[in-house]
């Protein structure tokens, strides 16, 4: 009887079992590459941006998780606790598509116009004055 191992079941997987998900047939140094365009987009958004701040620090853990797991692929999927690879892969590049549109759209930036009375207000709660 023939016994599939891990790494042995990584080079046979022919489906992530996920519609219009395929199985990337190199997906760590692709992840690498796209938290590090990530990364690389993200130095162009001022510091004081709290969304860099929070993507930044997740993308370089991430980033570490794939470069300390020394191209063991079950090892990044348990850690990143992201589902397959594949879908790691899929997230971290509509990360990379959405910091782009944040530099675009300048979201650090003031309001080019004031916001009305009450705009901010939900749910009979006011922002602290």
């Amino acid at each position: 009887m023939f016994r599939a191992t891990r790494p042995l079941a990584n080079v046979l997987k022919r489906t992530t079992g996920l519609t219009g998900l395929a199985v990337h047939p190199n997906p760590l140094p692709k992840l690498t590459k796209t938290y590090e365009e990530t990364l690389s987009v993200l130095a162009s958004i001022p510091s004081s941006s709290v969304y860099r701040q929070g993507v930044e620090a997740l993308t370089q853990r991430k980033l570490s998780i794939v470069k300390n797991a020394n191209g063991d692929v079950a090892a990044v999927e348990k850690q990143l606790d992201e589902g397959q690879i594949e879908e790691a892969l899929d997230i971290a590049s509509d990360e990379l598509s959405l910091a782009t549109k944040m530099v675009e759209w300048k979201s650090w930036e003031p309001l080019e116009e004031k916001p009305e009375a009450g705009q901010w207000e939900y749910a009979g709660t006011a922002p602290p004055s």
